[in-house]
C-alpha cells in the first residue's frame, strides 16, 4: 500500500500514577495509519483502547514517543497548536453522539464548519450534502431528540467529517446500536472513508463488523499488534 501516513505513532509509552500504584498502559506502542484505510481496534477493557485513541486525536499526551499527524510532530506542540490540529485534521466519532439537543440535524453539522471560519451559507450547503452522503437530508431540521438511535449516529459521524479531517477516530461508535442499526451506520461510515480518502481508526467489541475493515489490531502487553 502506497498511500500516505495519515497518523503514526512511534514508540509511545503512557502510564499513570496513583498513589504508590504506577500503571503503564502503552509500552513502546507503534502503529502506523494511511489515508483511505479503515482499522479495526479489538481489545478487551482495560487494556489501553481509549488511551490510544485519545493519544492518536492529541487529546493526552505520551509520557514518551512521537505522534505525527500527516508528518508532523504534534508531540511538543503547545495546547494551542494542538487545538489546532485537532480542529482542522482529526474527527472524533463516540458511542454516545454527543450532540447539541438544541440545534437541528443540521445545525449540528454546521456548527464544527463555523468555528473553524467557513461562512454560513458554505457551511449550510456542504452540511446538507453530508446529511444526504448519510441518507439522511429529509431530517435535516429535526433535533437529536426527533432521531433515532441510527440517525443521531450518522449526524455524529457526518459533523465528525465536515472540515474534511485527515484522521477518523471512533470509540464504539455503532456500541449503542441494535446489529441491524449498527451495519446500516457502519457501511455509511466505511463508503465515506472510500470516498473522501479519509485514514479511520475504530475501536469496536463488534467482531463482525471489525472483519469488514483493511486491518485489525490489538493491544497486548502496551504494544499494538496486528491480528490475522
Amino acid at each position: 500500500m502506497n498511500a500516505r501516513v495519515a497518523l503514526q505513532l512511534s514508540g509511545v509509552d503512557r502510564h499513570y500514577s496513583q498513589g504508590d500504584t504506577f500503571l503503564s498502559i502503552l509500552k513502546g506502542a507503534d502503529f502506523t495509519l494511511r489515508a483511505g484505510e479503515t482499522v479495526a481496534l479489538v481489545a478487551p477493557s482495560g487494556t489501553g483502547k481509549s488511551t490510544l485513541l485519545h493519544i492518536a486525536g492529541l487529546l493526552e499526551r505520551p509520557d514518551a514517543g512521537e505522534v505525527l499527524i500527516n508528518g508532523r510532530s504534534c508531540g511538543t506542540m503547545n495546547d494551542e497548536a494542538r487545538t489546532a490540529v485537532r480542529r482542522s485534521d482529526i474527527g472524533f466519532v463516540y458511542q454516545f453522539h454527543h450532540l447539541l439537543p438544541e440545534f437541528t440535524a443540521l445545525e449540528n453539522i454546521m456548527m464544527p464548519q463555523l468555528i473553524a471560519g467557513l461562512g454560513k451559507s458554505e457551511a449550510k450547503e456542504r452540511a446538507a450534502a453530508l446529511l444526504d452522503y448519510m441518507r439522511i437530508g429529509h431530517r435535516a431540521e429535526h433535533r437529536p431528540s426527533e432521531l433515532s438511535g441510527g440517525e443521531q449516529q450518522r449526524v455524529a459521524i457526518a459533523r465528525a467529517v465536515a472540515n474534511a479531517p485527515l484522521v477518523l477516530l471512533a470509540d464504539e461508535p455503532t456500541g449503542n446500536l441494535d446489529p441491524e442499526t449498527a451495519g446500516y451506520v457502519f457501511e455509511a461510515l466505511k463508503a465515506l472513508v472510500r470516498q473522501s480518502g479519509l485514514a479511520a481508526m475504530i475501536a469496536t467489541h463488534n467482531h463482525q463488523l471489525a472483519s469488514l475493515m483493511d486491518r485489525r489490531v490489538t493491544i497486548e502487553d502496551g504494544k499494538v499488534v496486528e491480528q490475522a
